[in-house]
């Protein structure tokens, strides 16, 4: 895979931190939530053996640190973001694009903007819940949690988000148990969290995805999930938008953080998936 390069790229009201492995077409891989570039760590080194493979923090969290207070998230900046490092990275070349969770979201409005830019786009469980029949439902869910940690703090709201999303079986076994570079991660998640209920949660669960817009190029989204995840709330959303697209959903293995949990076969499966790109 050769050495990683550890960089920095200054956009619109932030510095984002990336990460550049391998050789070959431009893979751009989004970390959702409270993650950052760390998160892919087990998938990177496979994938690099025939990718030139970008992971980065996304604004706000870890390393990429805003310019000044930290505000609402916009997806239209998100995407944004994720333009600006394929550009820099790439140059004028279009890039495959994996997104999961709210990652997958930010690779829905970057395809929907600039699609000349996205050689194919694998969706993995983007939570946009407002196309969902029980939109309001999923809303509401959303703005429990908010208000839990607004009430009564990051520990309360972890517990209702994780609860409701079935994200607890995914979590990670105690600190002390991790090796130092996961241990590092998990540390750095947390810190990020009071960011992302403040900040992240409501403007990306709220986002609607032009459905017409992403049907013009539905030979190159692939919606995805994790088999053990896929009838959660996160997960949910996909079906819908496979369904405007005209493709069945493909199964990752593991559950919504699958690249973490089973990192071989994930890996595995995203390049096959990358090698049917149509273009």
């Amino acid at each position: 895979m050769g050495a990683k390069t550890v960089n920095k790229l200054a956009v619109p009201g932030a510095t984002l931190h990336y990460e550049v492995a391998g050789a070959g077409p431009v893979l751009l891989l989004i970390a959702g939530g409270r993650t950052d570039a760390g998160v892919y760590s087990g998938i990177v080194g496979q994938l690099a053996a025939e990718y030139t493979v970008v992971t980065y923090d996304p604004r706000g969290n870890s390393r990429s640190r805003y310019d000044g207070d930290p505000a609402d998230e916009s997806v239209e900046q998100s995407a944004a973001d994720a333009l600006a490092l394929i550009d820099a990275v790439g140059g004028g070349e279009p890039a495959y694009v994996f997104g999961s969770g709210s990652g997958a979201i930010t690779g829905l409005e970057l395809i929907t903007r600039t699609p000349d830019r996205v050689r194919m786009l694998v969706a993995h469980e983007p939570p946009c819940t407002e196309i969902l029949p029980d939109a309001a439902d999923a809303r509401a869910f959303f703005e429990e949690v908010e208000l839990a940690y607004r009430e009564d703090g990051l520990t309360a709201a972890d517990v209702v988000f994780m609860m409701g999303t079935g994200l607890d079986d995914d979590a990670m076994p105690p600190l002390e148990d991790l090796l130092p570079e996961y241990r590092e991660l998990a540390e750095r998640m947390q810190a990020n969290a009071a960011n992302f209920y403040e900040h992240k949660l409501l403007p990306f669960t709220r986002y609607v995805p032009d459905l017409d817009a992403l049907q013009r190029v539905a030979d190159r989204v692939v919606p995805a999930a994790g088999l053990g995840s896929y009838r959660h709330l996160p997960g949910r959303p996909v079906d819908e938008i496979a369904e405007q697209l005209g493709w069945p959903v493909v199964m990752f293995p593991g559950g919504h953080g699958g690249y973490s949990s089973h990192p071989g076969p994930f890996a595995t499966h995203l390049a096959q998936l990358l090698k049917s790109d149509p273009v």
